[in-house]
């Protein structure tokens, strides 16, 4: 079975790479887990463009993408902002894992167990 592929905004490439370069505290622990096929032998990516946006990270097999939501996402602007995103993506298939800055920084045992049974259940 062919897999099926998001295609995404090629202008949003070089954005990409510069947020990959500019990550934050908790985005750089939580790859450290997710990177080199670590969790569950899946391959993730960072700052993955799809469609019209940038996800934190992704793994094309599971249509899933892994958020981590820090102080840039609390004011109500941006909420809405991720609302209408994560809606767009659900429609085209793409399935969401949302954290909190602080759960990483602090019980990331905690955030890498919820991503282990997400993929046991739906892998």
């Amino acid at each position: 079975m062919k897999r099926k592929i998001i295609p995404y905004n090629p202008k949003l490439k070089e954005y990409a790479r510069e947020l990959r370069n500019n990550s934050t505290l908790s985005e750089v622990l939580l790859w450290n887990h997710l990177k080199g096929k670590q969790m569950k032998g899946f391959d993730f990516h960072r700052q993955k463009p799809i469609d019209n946006y940038i996800v934190d990270f992704y793994c094309s097999e599971l249509f899933l993408a892994i958020e981590v939501d820090g102080g840039s996402h609390n004011h109500a602007d941006a909420v809405v902002k991720d609302r209408i995103r994560q809606k767009r993506l659900e429609s085209l298939g793409v399935k969401f894992l949302r954290f909190d800055d602080l759960d990483v920084k602090k019980r990331i045992d905690k955030v890498l167990e919820e991503i282990e049974i997400w993929i046991e259940e739906n892998g």
